[in-house]
């Protein structure tokens, strides 16, 4: 793996811990902080599906053996 889908990656862990961080939070709060922290969770979650997919992009390129990908690599 590269060094920034390596980064990429920490990234997608951080922001997952987030998510469940709020889902704690959640449990506890009141009915109006629950929509602000769904609202929040909604935003994590596409965020990481979107860093999910650019990792999956970035591991593609690498296994087509682009030349561009692999100089990167170093």
């Amino acid at each position: 793996m590269t060094k920034e889908a390596e980064q990429i990656t920490a990234l997608i862990a951080s922001l997952r811990k987030s998510a469940r961080d709020i889902d704690k939070e959640r449990q506890q709060a009141d009915v109006a902080l629950r929509g602000a922290l769904d609202v929040r969770r909604n935003n994590l979650m596409v965020t990481i599906a979107a860093l999910e997919d650019r990792v999956s992009a970035i591991q593609g390129l690498i296994k087509l053996d682009r030349p561009y990908v692999r100089h990167r690599m170093h």
